[in-house]
């Protein structure tokens, strides 16, 4: 068996029914969706050559994002599996998401770059290599790796790196993306998740998961909560988010 690399649970409203989806990301190339509530198998997105490190269902469900380790990220149909976009890179892709509209993509990896699609622009080769909106170094010097992105707002991506920094970046809505706030935590991040439904965003590093509450004032940015260690390799934290945040 190959490691699991994510997790990601998205229900959505069907013929007035709630229905939630698992889709899950694993070394083994073969991101697949399921029925969360039975387990069942529902289809798999095939079409990787290497490590699938992130994979994220849009807010209704109809796309799938996959990030991967053979320098590139796609864009899926969410009910027929065909692949939409294909998106290369320059190293590993590590993590992706998509905005609330569902018309942009957020993508960030080894080469420190978030970069942003959108999705309803095609290309001049009439391929399906989507178009770039924007591209932002994480830093001026250095190299950092951005192992998680989280879109928060309609115009905000969270990005966490390799050096401990979760910044805060205006993607749209001006003329230029904009840093706008910035955490630290003690450790490289090796998982973030956003709950919507409690304004909670949840931050493994280290040896600690720490707790942020997004509601509450700080220039609307959120306030530290509480952290705890956790005697575990983060491997296994995953299992701990998909409790905590779903």
């Amino acid at each position: 068996t190959r490691p699991l690399a994510e997790l990601q649970f998205q229900s959505i409203e069907e013929d007035g029914k709630q229905r939630t989806f698992l889709v899950s990301a694993c070394h083994d190339k073969m991101p697949m969706l399921r029925d969360a509530t039975s387990g069942d198998w529902i289809g798999t997105f095939a079409g990787h050559k290497g490590a699938v490190w992130c994979c994220r269902l849009d807010p209704m469900a109809y796309l799938a994002g996959t990030a991967s380790g053979d320098f590139s990220a796609r864009v899926w149909d969410g009910i027929t599996g065909e692949c939409l976009f294909t998106f290369p890179h320059k190293h590993i892709v590590k993590t992706l998401d998509f905005s609330p509209n569902s018309r942009y993509l957020a993508t960030g990896g080894r080469e420190g770059l978030l970069r942003i699609y959108d999705l309803t622009q095609q290309n001049d080769q009439n391929n399906n290599n989507g178009v770039i909106f924007c591209a932002i170094p994480q830093v001026v010097q250095g190299d950092v790796t951005i192992t998680k992105c989280v879109w928060w707002k309609d115009e905000i991506v969270i990005a966490a790196g390799s050096d401990g920094a979760i910044r805060y970046w205006r993607v749209l809505g001006h003329a230029s993306p904009a840093l706008v706030h910035e955490l630290k935590v003690d450790a490289e991040v090796r998982d973030m998740e956003f709950s919507a439904s409690t304004g909670i965003l949840t931050v493994a590093a280290g040896n600690k998961v720490s707790f942020f509450d997004m509601k509450s004032n700080n220039d609307g940015y959120g306030i530290f909560l509480k952290s705890f260690p956790m005697p575990i390799h983060f491997r296994e934290v995953r299992r701990v988010l998909c409790c905590v945040v779903c």
